[in-house]
């Protein structure tokens, strides 16, 4: 690489740009920048030429064209080594421009803002500048591109070592962020747009997300699996990618797949509530305003299960919360917040994870996709956001329910909807009686969730995630006590189920909401 001559910077993050220019003065570059960016090295005592001097062309359209000129693009563009392109050069009085730094009008930033008006969002579309990285990246063999502060320090090391120069290997690892960043950048462009503009069905043609790496993981959910974690553009505080870590070892894969199980389901009260998770599935969950009492019972629904899981909390956790969760191995605890005695207590257990959720709520209009990966290809589908419609409720059985057997089928149903299918759960009295998960058959999960159950289940309600194809299941119950079903509803056999309910005086509530959770 040859030693850099002349750079090209107009930068809207203007973090660090002063300092980097004036060392890139003490090597001899002549500096050509535009608009806001050419004031402040001006202030800074640096010599500037302004692009549109370069030119001979000037600024106009309210700045929509500045740079998109063949005196820009040719001297970046140009071929060093390629005799027709240093004569076409000469020419037309194009002078080679060796760096490049560029980074973008902040359009994910505007976007961001709650009262951004689509003039806005347009009017912060970039179109010189990504045209001027782009260019910059193909040729990356005689230009350095830098679209990243971070990157300043690292370029200017190489040039004291490499007399001015910058290593070929180094432009191209720029090349290659370069081209990953207006990527980037139009994809949240493309993103935003097709939020506004969708006339289609339901789904885009293409399906433009991006994510941007925020750590790499010591391993996946197996220590030979290599992993990592991305975050979406603008994700929203109340999902588990905003929490702050308080304390604790790193997270790893599966404790975020557990975390954010617990956080999901434990949002969905507005009740106090505590929810253990195992391995994506919840092995204990509990209402009420007493914390203690609440973690307490959450806990007896599986207490072997619970050893080592993650905990889940809907309210600030108190000192008297976590006196008692230290007592037991826990991996990680996530809530709204924690009370400073509970953070002391907490702090002789360094190893657990604290996280604090900065938001309980998400927006209802916010669009997001569940994204699910196949070999080849992607599955893609609106989020499982509806737990049940109250006015759809239907009383199908002889029996009516009454009052606390009706509340105990709701808590039941929103916990079946956070559960592996095939899902049965049984509950009484805002508490998680036994969990049955993953099972290959839907009697399987309901023997199962007895076998579990750590009281009796006499007078409890059970709630099933899909419809029941035999009675087979409602006969497990009524053996068990059960004294009231919620289910979807919807099978061939309703009637014959409904007949085995009405057998067994059992009350029985359908949905007409499935919830299946593969």
């Amino acid at each position: 690489m040859r030693p850099i001559q002349r750079a090209l910077i107009s930068v809207s993050d203007k973090t660090g740009i002063l300092d980097f220019a004036l060392e890139l003065q003490k090597f001899g570059v002549e500096i050509l920048s535009t608009g806001g960016t050419a004031d402040l090295l001006r202030k800074g005592g640096i010599p500037v030429i302004q692009v549109s001097d370069y030119t001979g062309f000037p600024e106009m359209m309210d700045g929509r064209i500045k740079t998109l000129h063949p005196r820009v693009h040719g001297g970046i563009l140009a071929r060093r080594d390629v005799p027709e392109h240093v004569k076409a050069m000469e020419d037309h009085g194009i002078r080679p421009i060796d760096l490049v730094v560029i980074n973008l009008y902040p359009f994910e930033q505007t976007v961001a803002q709650k009262d951004c008006r689509l003039e806005d969002a347009i009017e912060n579309i970039d179109i010189g500048g990504p045209a001027m990285v782009r260019s910059a990246a193909k040729n990356s063999q005689d230009v350095v591109v830098i679209v990243n502060p971070k990157d300043y320090s690292r370029v200017l090391e190489e040039m004291k070592v490499e007399e001015g120069a910058v290593t070929l290997n180094t432009c191209r690892q720029l090349s290659r962020d370069a081209f990953a960043h207006t990527a980037r950048y139009d994809s949240l462009i493309s993103t935003y747009l097709t939020e506004k503009w969708n006339d289609e069905a339901s789904f885009p043609s293409t399906l433009n997300q991006p994510f941007e790496k925020v750590q790499e993981l010591r391993y996946g959910e197996n220590p030979h699996q290599s992993a990592a974690l991305y975050k979406e553009s603008s994700p929203l505080p109340s999902e588990i990618i905003s929490a702050k870590q308080l304390q604790g070892k790193e997270l790893s894969f599966n404790n975020f797949i557990d975390l954010n199980a617990a956080w999901e389901l434990v949002k969905e009260f507005d009740k106090g509530a505590v929810v253990i998770i195992k391995h994506t599935n919840p092995c204990g969950v509990a209402l009420g305003e007493d914390q203690l009492n609440t973690f307490t019972l959450a806990r007896e629904v599986d207490p072997t299960s619970a050893v080592g899981g993650i905990l889940g909390f809907n309210r600030r956790v108190t000192a008297q919360t976590a006196e008692e969760i230290v007592k037991n191995f826990v991996e990680a605890v996530v809530a709204p917040g924690f009370d400073p005695e509970a953070l002391k207590l907490f702090a002789a257990k360094k190893n657990v994870r604290l996280m604090e959720m900065p938001q309980m709520e998400s927006p209802t209009n916010n669009v997001k996709y569940d994204l699910k990966r196949i070999g080849g290809g992607l599955l893609v589908q609106s989020p499982d956001t509806l737990t049940y419609i109250e006015d759809q409720l239907k009383i199908v059985s002889e029996r009516k329910p009454d009052d606390r057997e009706m509340e105990d089928m709701k808590f039941a149903w929103v916990v079946a909807k956070h559960v592996k299918s095939n899902a049965i759960v049984y509950a009484k009295d805002k508490e998680i009686l036994g969990i049955g998960a993953g099972q290959m058959s839907r009697v399987d999960s309901a023997r199962v969730a007895v076998e579990k159950a750590c009281k009796p289940l006499k007078g409890g309600v059970m709630a099933s995630d899909a419809f029941f194809p035999f009675r087979d299941s409602v006969d497990e119950a009524a053996k068990n006590g059960i004294t009231a079903i919620i289910s979807p509803g919807g099978s061939i056999r309703d009637e014959e189920v409904l007949q085995a309910a009405n057998e067994h005086k059992i009350a029985m509530v359908f949905t007409g909401t499935r919830h299946f959770k593969h």
